[in-house]
């Protein structure tokens, strides 16, 4: 495809995902970072808040040393998870774990749903400027599925931060401006629900998928883009291993069936393209984040 001429094609290709809390760059999105790091292309992750009020899954680390810092050490997780996925870059937006609704983190003033909007998304638009992505990539705007109030906050900076960037109005302090591409939402998949669970009655196995997933609303009618990410699931594996608090190695709904078994049954990351500057053609879909970005290939 020949991009169109508003299209700096001499610019380096990059990415930039925005997650809620350590662990979200492991279970969404692991192995399309992987690949495009493969590739060459260089990827950042902004994680949003050090996910202080989240619970220890792993029984073998239900301590009280862990719980005493468990911020500590969820950011030394996560250190192992973005090595492990290929992200060039990582930063940490700075904010506390909002917790779930109703709940005591969620009250704490510190917390990242309770910070200032402007004062987040111009951290956000800092760090795009000051990387240059074509690309971004964070959370939808249907959380009926899981309204926590982090993934919602996510949401909301990446958008205006999508915005504000390539604004120079816009929080001048935060760099020369940059006006990413892109914008890519995380998508639920029913699909990909259905076959594990499949797969595990397949098998003789107990599925850890009930009724509740079922009920949940899915997001497959708004896919536009499927990245295949076949041969990369030992990458996302490793990676949400490495938050071993938040992942129970016994646990059936990450890792109940075999990883070869697992790896084929959905071999495709799923994505929304919220918004574009550039004009596509989205008739048969998408197989590529960089899709109308990339410098035409020499015959």
């Amino acid at each position: 495809m020949t991009p169109i001429a508003s299209v700096d094609v001499e610019q380096p290709l990059r990415l930039l995902t925005v997650h809620a809390h350590p662990d979200d760059e492991a279970s969404k999105g692991a192995g399309t970072v992987a690949r495009y790091a493969e590739e060459g292309i260089e990827a950042t992750l902004v994680c949003c808040t050090g996910g202080e009020a989240g619970d220890v899954l792993n029984p073998a680390l239900d301590t009280p040393e862990v719980h005493a810092d468990l911020a500590a050490v969820r950011r030394a997780e996560l250190a192992r998870s973005v090595e492990i996925i290929g992200y060039a870059r990582w930063e940490m937006l700075g904010y506390r774990d909002s917790g779930m609704p109703d709940s005591e983190a969620n009250s704490d003033p510190r917390c990242f749903a309770r910070a200032s909007l402007d004062e987040a998304v111009g951290r956000l638009v800092a760090v795009v400027r000051r990387d240059r992505p074509q690309v971004l990539v964070s959370y939808g705007d249907d959380h009926s599925g899981y309204p926590h109030p982090d993934h919602i906050r996510a949401h909301e900076i990446a958008v205006a931060a999508f915005d504000a960037a390539g604004d120079p109005d816009s929080y001048p302090e935060a760099g020369e401006p940059w006006e990413p591409s892109k914008l890519y939402y995380t998508t639920w998949s029913r699909a990909r629900i259905v076959g594990l669970h499949e797969a595990f009655l397949a098998r003789g196995l107990e599925s850890p998928f009930d009724q509740h997933w079922f009920d949940r609303p899915d997001h497959d009618d708004r896919i536009t883009t499927r990245i295949d990410v076949d041969g990369y699931y030992p990458v996302r594996a490793a990676a949400l291993r490495a938050h071993a608090t938040q992942v129970d190695p016994d646990s059936p709904f990450w890792f109940g069936l075999p990883d070869d078994v697992a790896a084929q049954v959905h071999p495709w990351d799923d994505y929304e393209l919220a918004r574009t500057r550039i004009p596509l053609d989205l008739t048969a879909g998408e197989d590529d984040l960089f899709n109308g970005l990339r410098a035409p290939v020499a015959s």
